[in-house]
């Protein structure tokens, strides 16, 4: 059994907070550049082309990304054979609170959703605790902004709207999204589960390596399909249209009553921050 401080999470998550926010992560750019390489709209390539120069100049000056340096998400895998001690919580928010303060990151968070009183330092954080074999902890952040988050929908299909219904309400989500949510977009999709297990397996999609396959052929090809059809939307990058609308699709699938079937669509912006590390 390996004793793991609460409190040893501090540095880490300051340290993802603002690299995070100034450094894209490979495997988004690997995609970004293969959509300028595939786009034929004069439009739409510009604007990958400012996207692109855009990322590079934030990281050669060490400048976030975007404005919007969003909320902090922090997902937390512990070992079954670590012994968790100390307040989680508490030293999830104190390494948020020092890299946005540090890093001089824009404070977004409320501390009320209708009094709207900022918190001044971007906390409390959106914490997510789960389980996992072996004695290591790991730690993924990965800051939304809320143009992309505030295009996510939910809807409790019927079971005979079928695969057919989860594709449409997948394509009417981005359609509906337009250029809000800075396209080109990851499109996180959750089917099944229940109301609230839903709307996470859309945001955990997310958190899955841009362009890579659920390993599930069955869904592997519906992602593939999906893809597609929002490449079909006309949307393209920055809404200026072309086939850029997408950088992937991402599905996940759990299980669910036989009077159900939950889809939800979470959507990331062109600029998907995620960090992980393994303590």
């Amino acid at each position: 059994m390996r004793i793991f401080s609460a409190d040893d999470l501090i540095g880490p998550i300051k340290r993802m907070c603002i690299e995070c926010n100034r450094v894209l992560p490979d495997d988004v750019r690997v995609r970004l550049q293969a959509l300028k390489e595939e786009e034929d709209s004069p439009a739409a390539l510009s604007a990958l082309e400012d996207i692109i120069h855009n990322y590079q100049l934030a990281e050669e000056s060490q400048m976030p990304i975007c404005q919007d340096t969003g909320m902090a998400l922090v997902f937390i895998w512990v070992g079954e054979d670590v012994f968790l001690q100390g307040d989680l919580e508490a030293a999830v928010n104190e390494g948020v609170r020092q890299g946005y303060t540090e890093g001089y990151l824009r404070k977004s968070i409320v501390s009320d959703p209708l009094r709207r009183v900022n918190t001044g330092d971007n906390t409390p954080a959106a914490v997510y605790l789960f389980r996992m074999p072996g004695d290591k902890v790991k730690v993924t952040v990965a800051p939304k902004g809320f143009g992309s988050e505030n295009m996510g929908r939910l809807k409790m299909l019927r079971p005979g709207d079928g695969v057919e219904g989860v594709k449409d309400f997948v394509v009417e989500s981005v359609k509906l999204a337009g250029p809000n949510p800075c396209p080109p977009i990851v499109v996180g999709v959750g089917i099944g589960g229940n109301f609230d297990k839903v709307a996470l397996a859309a945001k955990l999609s997310l958190l899955r390596e841009t362009g890579s396959h659920n390993p599930d052929p069955y869904y592997a090809d519906l992602e593939a399909e999906l893809y597609d059809l929002v490449s079909q939307t006309g949307v393209g990058a920055q809404g200026y249209g072309g086939r850029s609308t997408a950088l992937a699709v991402h599905v996940e699938a759990l299980p669910t009553h036989i009077a159900g079937l939950p889809v939800a669509v979470n959507i990331n912006c062109h600029a998907t921050r995620h960090m992980t590390e393994v303590l």
